[in-house]
């Protein structure tokens, strides 16, 4: 008979699957595993405490580097929270463009953890074919903020800018022939609405190439199906959010539930699981996309006929336009004061939570009347999940927990905070 030994083993935090800064300490039985013991804290940033320090305006920034996958989704809770304690009414248009983001930051995120969970569990090509759609996405969060990633789109108030009337062009270089840059800029002739509606077009179709790829695959299905499973009830005792408690059966989404912006007003669907296992987390999620891209179509159809601000028109929490604060003087010291000091917010505290695409992500703020909070909890959903890591795990070989990792969609930057 061969002997069987048990093993403790260090899991990451340097192992590709652990995505680069969780270490687990598994005790093994052979191969299978007896104990999870999940050690974060390995990324820790001090987010809340930077925000802390900092007035309310300047630590938009910070959001978006929390989970740096779902970027606006982060940015819009932290905005709500100063907007509820201002007590301030976001413009109609802005409301849109709001949830209109939030939606393609839904798609953007699950895009990469459909490629990374298939790379980590030996699937290679869905990480090359979501990357080409995120790349469309990427451009569109460029257009409105200058930036691929870290957007700082959202304020107080509103957002930034309005939507911008042309996109940017590719040019011809060293790598890019005319007919290429052509190809390329075909659908970048309108406005961002335009190619956002060219996107919505075409996207359904590729979910369709990933389900080919995935969905009936057998080696996908033995890898996911009756791994991880949670029971509805134990889902609800873990504080699992988002796709994690629906994949366990439960319809629970903050969109249909507890409303915010104009998602009353959109028509749309919560898929929801059967069995609570990987496979059940992948199908509600590959369906949230689905769901995510009729948001969008609605978004681009209203904000078609239907202009207006995208900001407060009140100057002591939105900047003024930068062509009346080059000229007047007025509007020039409202900017300095607001770029310098910020603005004191009512004492009070607050919670405000939104459907995030990893589940709820909540920001509770203190205000003691100053300029800056006097305590800032973020609460993530990840953290709930990961939790649960030693639970999901417990009987199941080595190699599902990789499986298990990665259904859980984990970003540590909102882990350890």
């Amino acid at each position: 008979m061969p002997e069987i030994r048990n093993y403790t083993l260090n899991f990451g935090p340097q192992h590709p699957a652990a995505h680069g800064v969780l270490r687990m300490v598994l005790e093994l039985d052979g191969e299978t595993v007896q104990r999870a013991d999940p050690h974060v804290g390995l990324l820790h940033r001090a987010t809340e405490k930077l925000a802390e320090s900092k007035p309310y305006n300047q630590s938009i920034g910070y959001m978006d580097r929390l989970d740096y996958v779902s970027m606006m989704c982060n940015e819009h809770g932290y905005v709500m929270a100063i907007e509820k304690l201002l007590g301030v009414e976001v413009p109609e248009r802005a409301q849109y463009i709001r949830v209109m983001f939030d939606e393609i930051t839904r798609i953007l995120n699950h895009l990469l953890w459909l490629g990374a969970h298939g790379l980590d569990v030996g699937a290679m090509t869905a990480f090359l074919y979501t990357f080409r759609e995120r790349e469309d996405l990427m451009d569109a969060y460029e257009a409105v903020s200058g930036a691929r990633l870290h957007a700082t789109y959202y304020r107080p108030g509103g957002v930034y800018r309005d939507l911008p009337d042309r996109m940017p062009q590719y040019q011809p270089s060293r790598w890019h022939s005319q007919g290429d840059v052509d190809r390329l800029n075909r659908n970048r002739q309108g406005s961002l609405l335009d190619f956002l509606d060219d996107f919505v077009a075409r996207f359904p179709a590729c979910v369709d190439e990933y389900e080919t790829l995935l969905t009936d695959n057998r080696i996908w299905k033995q890898r996911t199906v009756d791994i991880g499973i949670v029971t509805p009830e134990r889902a609800r005792q873990l504080g699992f959010t988002g796709p994690m408690l629906r994949g366990s059966g439960i319809a629970w989404d903050l969109r249909k539930k507890q409303p915010y912006e104009v998602y009353d007003r959109m028509d749309f669907d919560i898929p929801v699981g059967t069995n609570g296992d990987s496979y059940d987390r992948y199908l509600v999620r590959i369906e949230e996309m689905r769901q995510a891209n009729r948001i969008i179509k609605q978004c681009i159809d209203w904000l078609r006929v239907n202009p207006g601000p995208v900001m407060v028109g009140d100057h002591k929490v939105a900047p003024p336009p930068r062509e009346e604060m080059k000229q007047d003087m007025e509007a020039l010291i409202h900017h300095f004061k607001l770029f310098t000091e910020g603005y004191c917010v009512p004492e009070g505290e607050v919670y405000a939570a939104l459907e995030h695409p990893k589940g709820e992500f909540g920001v509770y703020l203190i205000s003691d009347g100053a300029n800056k909070p006097y305590r800032v909890k973020i609460r993530a959903p990840g953290f709930a999940h990961l939790s649960a890591m030693d639970e999901m795990a417990r009987g199941h070989m080595l190699a599902d927990v990789v499986a298990i990792i990665g259904t859980m969609d984990i970003v540590f930057g909102e882990i350890d905070r």
